[in-house]
């Protein structure tokens, strides 16, 4: 009869190995709800791995349940000195718990326990027709190793590993596994701050034991022992060496009832997984899943007639069309395919090209109302080719995005996923994806195009339904569609980029950064990789001997937050941090922006419409809203972009606080509300009210700056926990200030928990537009995750509704543009900021027309105001 296999994963060590396997990828492994992702991924790697190397019947996962254990009782001390457990790490793991249970294992903790002790007791307990498979980051757990226990101990990933077994400890120590706990009573593990005995490291203790076997028959023979140092370090700390053996021993004998059939493995949970991949944006592991899933799911044929012509007899004023691209920068990409719905056929081009070049088809697609699958990207493609797509059109991404932002959608196939309808493939699995990704021909192409025309009939149809179910049609309808139209245009327009100036802005950069270096090694006295984080951390702190603040697995960590608390400390810090801003700015901004610059001598960014949750846009290709404004030589990067006319200025106009705008009308917060009617300071009000200023005495502009992030803070739900970090403040303090806040503000404070009880009964939160937001965690048993959730709800309205104010701004000056003479260009949108390029003669009337629109575009109980300028460039124009 075969064995049951039992695998146990000590859950934290893995995850945290995880986590710093892809710690240089932090930023770029963050969901779009702001969640930090790369810990997840690599764990979901990892995990995965062990499944299928070692095929268990049984699976658990184990994790420490708090801070302290038993073993605190023993020792106080026990594990102290550690580096705080990055935040970023602590977010992900209730999302690699339910990882865990989606994959079809449990995972437990207990209270006043590690994860050692547990899988001690369920490795140890267990009957002889179990094999056992223990997977941890660390040592620790390899005395438990036995004739049928293996702790295989991950080195790199899961695939690099040492595997502990009696005859491995043996070969390496000269050791039995029980014997690893005498060495560390002994040798101590600075790891777990166990002490050990003084200057005794693992090779005497190795030593030591091979004669006397154990920390307690060594005491028994100390007399034996020449008279030495050691021997007096070993008689004066008997009781540590007694307690730090005691410390390392793992207890195989945790009080909790094991029925081992619960941890029987039956596989993945593949709903559980869909769902969780889609909070996360794991896209590729979707489409994995999916094409898995799928295997025996046979797509439904669409049957189509490959055309080199069509006349128009054949064609009616209606029908659904889909236009091609392999990559996603459709301003640079061809089209690929092309195929389309009309008169109850499918049809597919045989040549793209050749059939957009003909009359009665261009016809047909100016004058007809057509279901498209991303409008903008649509008309964006058809203008390069003299084709103005400008009739009425669904748009089944738009209409797919504001049913449910939660679901990021980038092709067809993903709605079709999200509405449990397997009608066309994703473009990853018929075009490959990155080096391998190439355009399929014949057959293929044209089965995928003439399914994606097919599910996008059936599913805007669909989408549309529930739309007007949820009375959100009118935001599709009046706001996204008309706006999609807008940003075409802006995206076509492009905004004149002198490339010149960058480079005479990179090139002095660049003469600061040298002269930073020079500083920087001076100071530091050697010089050194300034951008090597390892070398950065050796220099600041074991050669000049700075604080350390926290530590990582990897080494000293220099990062940002870092480096802003020991400003004080050394005149380095403020040097290195202009340093790295210098260097982003010229790599990411001087030389970034310098290789998008078109044969046009323009700039056309891409904004992205079904992004964000909130309903902003962003930007990329590149992005616009980004260029950094805190230091002189990235707002100097403003300079470069200019009128594309002679006689043409750039013109600018931003709302003035409208997220605190939309917050008293929210809230309708009486005092709130009275400080914007009265053409108040706020920043200034909130000042006074939390720093207990009478009216004589003065504001500081320190304070000034601490009140506005307390405004803005509640705006987005801050904890005092992350207002503290801002502000470089106490906790206490922090929580102090947000107390005064919500007494100043009552109206707010209502608010804020009227909003969040009504998000955890309806499962969502609205924008005065009816805008959603879903918050599938407002429930969550999970603090971190509810918390993360009950801010959302706070901010989202907030942000969403402002987004939506702008948005509508938007499409009413573009109206009452078109029925003037006003020679001008709306350029770009960047936050709460529409920033055009105007004729000199017409600034004024454009300015007027501008303003009005703006601070009259929806009627709050608080007053829009607006700031505009004008210059030679959006430097001056702000």
């Amino acid at each position: 009869m075969s064995k049951n296999k039992l695998v146990l994963v000590d859950g934290n060590s893995v995850a945290y190995r995880a986590f710093f396997a892809m710690h240089k990828q932090l930023e770029n492994f963050v969901s779009h709800t702001g969640l930090h992702t790369n810990a997840i991924y690599a764990f979901k790697r990892m995990f995965e791995s062990i499944i299928q190397n070692e095929k268990p019947t049984h699976l658990c996962v184990m994790f420490d349940a708090g801070k302290t254990t038993f073993r605190h009782e023993v020792f106080k001390e026990y594990k102290a000195g550690r580096a705080k457990t990055p935040s970023e790490f602590r977010e992900q793991i209730p999302y690699i718990k339910n990882l865990i249970e989606a994959f079809g294992s449990k995972y437990i903790e207990k209270i006043n326990y590690e994860a050692d002790d547990l899988i001690g007791t369920f490795a140890t307990n267990i009957g002889d027709n179990f094999e056992v498979v223990i997977y941890s980051g660390d040592r620790d757990l390899t005395q438990l190793a036995s004739e049928k226990i293996t702790v295989k101990v991950t080195v790199k990933g899961v695939s690099d590993l040492d595997v502990y077994t009696p005859k491995f400890i043996l070969e390496k120590y000269e050791l039995l596994p029980k014997q690893i706990i005498d060495m560390k009573g002994l040798a101590g593990d600075k790891s777990d701050n166990i002490p050990g005995v003084t200057k005794i490291g693992e090779k005497t203790a190795i030593k030591l034991l091979k004669e006397y076997g154990s920390v307690e028959n060594l005491y028994s023979h100390i007399d034996e022992l020449k008279k030495s140092k050691m021997k007096e370090n070993l008689i004066a700390e008997k009781d540590i060496a007694l307690m730090s053996k005691k410390l390392a021993t793992i207890d195989c004998n945790v009080p909790i009832e094991i029925n081992y059939d619960d941890y029987k493995y039956e596989g993945l949970n593949t709903e559980k997984l869909t769902k969780l991949y889609q909070e996360l944006d794991f896209k590729q592991f979707l489409n994995n899943l999916n094409e898995e899933d799928n295997k025996n799911n046979e797509i439904p044929s669409v049957e189509y007639e490959v055309i080199t012509e069509i006349t128009k007899d054949k064609l009616a004023n209606n029908g659904v069309l889909i236009i091609d691209t392999l990559n996603e920068n459709y301003h640079t990409e061809d089209i690929i395919g092309l195929a389309f719905y009309t008169n109850n056929k499918f049809f597919v081009a045989e040549d793209a090209y050749e059939l957009l070049e003909q009359e009665d088809f261009k016809n047909w697609l100016e004058t007809s109302n057509l279901t498209v699958f991303d409008v903008k990207k649509t008309k964006v493609l058809l203008n390069r080719i003299g084709i103005n797509l400008t009739k009425k059109t669904d748009d089944l991404l738009i209409g797919a995005y504001l049913l449910n932002t939660v679901n990021q959608i980038n092709e067809v196939a993903d709605v079709a996923s999200n509405m449990n309808e397997y009608l066309v493939e994703a473009d990853e699995l018929v075009y490959g994806k990155g080096k391998k990704k190439q355009i399929p021909f014949g057959k293929v192409l044209h089965d995928h195009l003439a399914r994606k025309v097919n599910a996008t009939l059936k599913l805007t149809e669909k989408v549309l339904k529930e739309l007007e179910s949820k009375d959100q049609i009118h935001l599709y309808h009046d706001i996204e569609m008309p706006l999609a139209y807008i940003l075409a245009n802006m995206e076509i327009q492009g905004i004149k980029v002198d490339g010149k100036v960058l480079n005479e802005q990179g090139n002095e950069i660049l003469i600061k950064i040298e002269k930073l270096k020079e500083q920087i090694y001076e100071e530091a006295g050697v010089e050194f990789n300034i951008n090597s984080p390892k070398q950065l951390g050796e220099i600041l702190f074991e050669k000049m001997g700075l604080p350390v603040i926290k530590k990582t697995k990897t080494g000293y960590s220099t990062s940002v937050d870092v480096l802003e608390k020991l400003k004080n400390a050394s005149p380095i810090i403020e040097n290195i941090l202009t340093y790295r801003q210098l260097a982003k700015i010229n790599s990411s901004f001087i030389e970034g922006l310098l290789k998008q610059i078109h044969q046009d001598n323009k700039i056309h960014t891409r904004y992205m419409q079904t992004l964000t949750q909130t309903g902003r846009l962003s930007s990329v290709d590149p992005n616009l809203q980004n260029i950094p404004v805190r230091l002189e030589e990235g707002r100097n990067i403003r300079k470069a972009f200019v009128p594309s006319k002679e006689n043409w200025v750039i013109f600018s106009s931003d709302y003035s606080q409208i997220e605190l705008r939309v917050l008293a009308a929210i809230s309708d917060d009486e005092n709130l509300k009275n400080a914007f009617l009265n053409n108040e300071d706020i920043h200034d009000r909130t000042a006074r009210y939390i720093f207990g200023l009478s009216n004589d005495e003065k504001v500081t502009s320190n304070m000034r700056r601490q009140a506005k992030a307390v405004n803005f803070g509640v705006v987005y739900g801050i904890s005092d926990y992350g207002l503290s970090e801002n502000l470089s403040i106490s906790r206490k303090e922090a929580h102090e200030f947000i107390e005064k806040y919500l007494d100043q503000y009552p109206g707010v404070k209502k608010y804020m928990e009227e909003i969040v009880a009504e998000a955890k009964k309806i499962g969502y939160v609205e924008t005065l537009f009816n805008r959603r937001r879903y918050l599938p965690d407002i429930n969550s048993k999970q603090f971190n995750i509810r918390s993360f959730a009950e801010r959302t709800a706070i901010n989202s309205p907030i942000q969403g509704s402002a987004a939506d104010i702008l948005k509508i701004a938007m499409i009413k000056m573009t109206n009452e543009l078109s029925k003037t003479n006003i020679r001008a260009n709306l350029l770009l949108q960047v936050h709460d900021e529409v920033i055009f390029e105007v004729h000199k003669e017409d600034v004024n009337k454009l300015k007027e027309i501008v303003e009005k629109v703006m601070s009259s575009a929806v009627e709050l109980s608080v007053p829009l105001i607006t700031d505009s300028a004008q210059g030679k460039s959006w430097y001056e124009a702000k």
